[in-house]
């Protein structure tokens, strides 16, 4: 069974009176359980509308989805959150400020169940929690009654990759997670990530403008120009390409 399958996916909106964009013009895709994929592209390539039609925010205009086989193409955003965790560019996205390290990570636990008016029962999670925080090695489970607003953006980040991967989603979307973070909190912060992806054998799609990353990580890798997808390069095909022939694919774009 595959994790995701897209089908004729197209999306389009009106520009004008009479003009109409392309967003996805009939991509066709399929994920199986534990690829970790990395999408590039130029800007107005596709990705984000790629990753936004797949988590929900954004409606096709035609084509399927499909979750483990259940057709999620109608489905609201917060239905598709029992599946799908995302960890976006802006740290400030993926965690609520006012609330505690603790707290959100007690949030986190409860993704795409229902949740009643019970007791939330924070301090007998705390110890968990603690030794969750410990495996990111930047000191964040020293603060797990600071309020999220007050961590720094690398430690907010990497709480936000905690979050979306502490139960397991069917599908982790990374959008472009480490562009706003500086070159050290980057690497850092890839690295965890590779170990938890791997670790995990979760099944991931990561937008990445960093082509070194691109090449390093993951066991395949998507190549999005114009709303298609211009290349889809298995793990022995990627292996085989260099950085200098990866850029080559953006010049076509100038």
């Amino acid at each position: 069974m595959s994790r995701l399958v897209i089908e004729n996916g197209y999306k389009s909106i009106k520009n004008g009176i009479d003009e109409t964009r392309i967003l996805l013009d009939h991509i066709q895709l399929t994920i199986e359980p534990g690829e970790f994929i990395t999408v590039v592209g130029g800007n107005g390539a596709g990705k984000s509308t790629l990753f936004n039609t797949i988590s929900g925010s954004l409606p096709l205009t035609s084509g399927k989805i499909k979750i483990n086989d259940t057709d999620v193409t109608l489905k609201a955003e917060e239905a598709r959150a029992r599946y799908i965790a995302r960890v976006f560019q802006d740290p400030k996205m993926g965690t609520a400020g006012r609330m505690t390290v603790a707290e959100n990570l007690l949030l986190a636990e409860k993704r795409g169940q229902h949740r009643g008016l019970v007791p939330r029962k924070i301090a007998a999670r705390k110890e968990y929690f603690y030794s969750l925080c410990q495996r990111i090695g930047n000191g964040l489970e020293n603060h797990l009654d600071t309020p999220t607003g007050n961590l720094s953006g690398g430690q907010r980040q990497a709480l936000s990759l905690l979050m979306a991967t502490l139960t397991k989603p069917e599908l982790l979307l990374l959008d472009e997670h480490t562009a706003a973070l500086d070159p050290k909190t980057s690497k850092n912060l890839m690295a965890l990530t590779n170990e938890m992806v791997t670790a995990e054998n979760l099944t991931c799609l990561m937008i990445t403008h960093h082509m070194e990353d691109a090449l390093q990580y993951g066991n395949r890798l998507i190549l999005m120009k114009k709303g298609q997808i211009a290349k889809d390069l298995s793990a022995a095909e990627k292996a085989q390409l260099t950085l200098p022939e990866l850029l080559l694919f953006f010049e076509d774009d100038l």
